[in-house]
């Protein structure tokens, strides 16, 4: 076999570039917290009261009676959007 013989000619080679640190991690994210509304205690005869008006409103069409009625609870309950 044949040796290898190293060139005293040879240009030495570059210094090895530094390490970059580790990338760090995000932080985790923080549970949020929903916070529950006390339900709102309304009387059928209030809801009722409300629908009838509801309905009047809409001039007396028939068929939407569940639609008023949820409409009267959301806006007793003040969550009307």
């Amino acid at each position: 076999m044949a040796k290898s013989v190293k060139k005293a000619d040879a240009a030495p080679k570059a210094a090895a570039k530094p390490r970059k640190p580790a990338a760090k991690k995000p932080a985790a994210k923080k549970a949020t917290v929903l916070k529950m509304e006390a339900p709102v205690s309304i009387s059928r005869e209030s809801v009722a009261q409300l629908a009838h008006r509801l309905w009047n409103e809409r001039g007396r069409a028939h068929g939407s009676d569940a639609e008023d009625w949820f409409r009267a609870e959301e806006l007793l309950r003040g969550k009307a959007s």
